[in-house]
């Protein structure tokens, strides 16, 4: 996952394909799902960009910015629009689940 620091670069990140996560490094949720998040895209969507927003560090302010206060929050974009977003409490096969239809337009 490719850390985003400025809102800038979140802005053109989104206008791809893109899954967001804002996460923590005091989360332990956060610690946990961001490795199987980087299997699973690898392994189902390898077409679909990664990337990971530090709101206890780097990225404080963006995520402020973004409405983010909890943590985690997972964002699917595409072409420069949210498709699904979760927060805290959220299964990998949910979050596969919202992907996949976008995906396959996207990508064939």
């Amino acid at each position: 996952m490719q850390e985003v620091h400025d809102p800038a670069e979140l802005e053109r990140r989104r206008q791809g394909a893109v899954l967001l996560l804002f996460g923590g490094g005091d989360c332990g949720v956060c610690r946990a799902l961001k490795p199987k998040l980087d299997a699973m895209l690898a392994d189902e969507f390898p077409a679909l960009e990664s990337c990971y927003l530090d709101c206890q560090g780097a990225a404080s302010a963006v995520c402020a910015q973004e409405g983010v206060f909890s943590l985690p929050v997972v964002q699917v974009w595409f072409d420069g629009r949210k498709f699904a977003e979760f927060g805290r409490v959220f299964s990998l096969g949910q979050l596969r689940d919202a992907i996949e239809r976008p995906y396959r337009i996207a990508f064939g």
